[in-house]
Order: C-alpha cells, then structure tokens, then sequence
C-alpha cells in the first residue's frame, strides 16, 4: 500500500514540474464566447472582394 502512495507523489510531482516547465497552460476548461479566432474576419474581406468583380 505505501509503495501505491509514494507511486503516486511522484508521479504527481513530475506532473506538475512538467506543467509548470510548459509555459501558458490554461487549465480552466472549454470557452464559450471567446473572441481570439481570426479565421472568420479574415475569409469576410476575401469573399466580398470576389463578389465584387
């Protein structure tokens, strides 16, 4: 049973050295809302310069 414990400090232990060793790792979960996609503004302009031909 202690081998289990000590198994999993440092299993935990290298984890969160990894993670912290990652840089900007957001943990937080899914967003909803976000507005940092450009995909979709970027293809508007290119659309309406065809149609205008």
């Amino acid at each position: 049973m202690w081998k289990i414990l000590v198994g999993f400090a440092i299993f935990a232990g290298l984890a969160l050295f990894i993670l912290s060793k990652g840089g900007d790792i957001d943990m937080s979960g899914e967003k909803h809302g976000d507005t940092s996609h450009t995909e979709a503004p970027a293809a508007a302009p290119a659309a309406a310069a065809s149609e205008a031909k």
